[in-house]
């Protein structure tokens, strides 16, 4: 019997991986800006609305492939529980910040998310460096949003 995974096994992997990498901001739903985001002071580098979408859009497909790619080298185990973990913060985010207003537990929250994440990274790149090279523009994005969460609590905590 042959033990190798088809190419219809592969697809099956890289279709799931995508879809429950989609459904973090699934999560979010009802939680997007709205009159209370607008109505905050934010410093003169708050990119535009339209941005985020295709941000992250690109994002959560790179993070699906680099999970992927791990998945297909080691299966399940350390890389993807760290996957998964930061996926699970990626999630909360949005509805700490957007639904219920609270900055600064969203500051803290975007903290962990951050170490989750350079540690995903971490974990990816022994097992496939192009699984942690895709994680590199996630990383950079949620440190621009850190950044940007921590400035919008310092000019409207």
């Amino acid at each position: 019997m042959n033990e190798t995974p088809s190419k219809l096994h592969h697809g099956l992997g890289l279709a799931g991986f995508i879809v429950i990498t989609f459904c973090a901001p699934l999560l979010s739903v009802g939680s997007m800006p709205g009159a209370w985001y607008m109505a905050l002071q934010k410093p003169s580098w708050n990119p535009p609305p339209w941005l985020f979408g295709p941000a992250w859009t690109l994002l959560y497909t790179l993070m699906a492939v680099a999970a992927w790619l791990v998945w297909k080298r080691v299966g399940y185990g350390k890389p993807l529980t760290l996957y998964f973990v930061q996926l699970a913060l990626n999630a909360a985010w949005t509805p700490i910040f957007f639904r219920a207003h609270q900055l600064g537990w969203a500051l803290f929250e975007i903290v962990l998310l951050w170490i989750a994440i350079l540690g995903t990274l971490l974990s990816f790149r022994r097992v496939k460096t192009t699984a942690g090279w895709l994680f590199v523009p996630y990383l950079a994005w949620v440190t621009f949003a850190m950044t940007l969460n921590y400035t919008l609590w310092r000019m409207n905590g």
